[in-house]
């Protein structure tokens, strides 16, 4: 018989900072047997990273020629003042499609190329040890493993593959005959667009939903982690937090990025790293994700 997973719903026995959120049911047995096909949908950034995935990936591609310093910390403080008030719908997607027109023309194939590169010394070092426990457990129980990001499939599906997910569901930019970005996004996964998404994977795949899991740190994915079965709040912001100890739901806290456990792969060289203070101001600056850093890379290819 399959392994039966103890605790409902975060997947293994209880600990590090795992919090129950004092639900009276959190601690019932799953029983594998017989269940119908399950998956596990997890949000990329801060949930199974500890930072933002383009973040990880701005000195590599700097150092390919793809954004330049000064670009990057430009489009940053650009982005400041919506990254400290926050953005609806509506302003993320016309945001979301100013930056994608100015994409058109880059190389795909390019593109590519470089996260390939910097996945064992720029992403490696950023993936929670929890969520890797997690990814595991879930395989080792037969579900599915699928990311669910709003970056674009360029970075995402590199990454999904390094931590073992089945497969990952990202932002797609339109792409014309010879492998360039038109500047026109194909398909976006901006707000209420992710759990479209989970349900058409689900749907797909014939995965049921009401007995599969979702993880994510942010608020904004409220309808993803609503759609399914047994939700978990992964580092989640004050809003989420909230609303998950309202719902009975799990609260983890994940506190182990693999530089802190197991390295797989060389650390950056000194020369190549941020410095700490640009670092500090670019991790806040990020705070909302990648769109700073986009913005930057996009802002700086069109001079």
């Amino acid at each position: 018989m399959s392994r039966d997973l103890p605790v409902e719903p975060g997947l293994g026995t209880m600990r590090g900072n795992q919090q129950p959120s004092g639900h009276p049911h959190e601690a019932q047995e799953v029983i594998v047997d017989k269940a119908p096909r399950r998956a596990a949908y997890f949000d990329l950034d801060k949930t199974v990273l500890a930072t933002s995935t383009t973040f990880a990936l701005g000195d590599p591609m700097r150092r390919s020629g793809l954004i330049s310093t000064s670009a990057l910390a430009r489009g940053v403080v650009a982005q400041l003042p919506y990254l400290l008030m926050g953005a609806d719908e509506e302003h993320s997607a016309r945001l979301m499609r100013q930056l994608a027109a100015m994409s058109a023309g880059l190389e795909r194939r390019r593109l590519q190329e470089v996260v390939d590169q910097a996945l064992s010394t720029a992403i490696e070092p950023a993936v929670y040890a929890e969520a890797l426990d997690l990814i595991q457990a879930h395989h080792e129980a037969g579900h599915d493993v699928v990311i669910v990001s709003a970056s674009v499939e360029e970075m995402v599906e590199p990454v999904a593959a390094l931590v073992g997910a089945d497969r990952a569901v990202a932002t797609q930019m339109e792409t014309d005959a010879e492998g360039r970005f038109t500047g026109a996004i194909a398909r976006s996964l901006l707000h209420g667009a992710k759990v479209e998404a989970l349900e058409a994977d689900a749907a797909a795949h014939g995965i049921d939903l009401a007995a599969s899991w979702a993880y994510s740190d942010s608020v904004s994915d409220l309808p993803m982690l609503q759609a399914v079965g047994h939700p978990v709040a992964v580092n989640p912001d004050r809003e989420l937090r909230h609303h998950a100890t309202q719902a009975g739901w799990m609260v983890r806290d994940f506190q182990r990025p693999l530089t802190l456990r197991r390295p797989l792969a060389p650390p950056v060289p000194a020369a190549l790293q941020l410095r700490p203070e640009q670092a500090e101001a670019l991790t806040s600056a990020l705070a909302l994700g990648a769109v700073g850093a986009l913005a930057a890379w996009l802002t700086w290819r069109r001079r």
